[in-house]
């Protein structure tokens, strides 16, 4: 053990805690609300071109229902 992480209280106790692992920093790192939001809007737009692509072969908005 190394004396950095025994600490001698003013009781002459010694507490020994846990290292603690320095914290990484991940540069590339996106959240998911960000990649939520990117999925959402892609999803939206083959919706999108999928009801137009329908309207203009069948005239219809929704073959079969109007």
């Amino acid at each position: 053990m190394s004396s950095s992480s025994q600490v001698i209280t003013e009781y002459g106790k010694q507490n020994i805690f846990a290292r603690e692992t320095p914290p990484q920093v991940v540069e590339n790192y996106t959240s998911y609300p960000k990649e939520a939001e990117k999925t959402n809007g892609r999803w939206a737009m083959i919706g999108m071109i999928s009801l137009l692509s329908a309207y203009v072969t069948t005239g219809q908005i929704i073959p079969g229902v109007f």
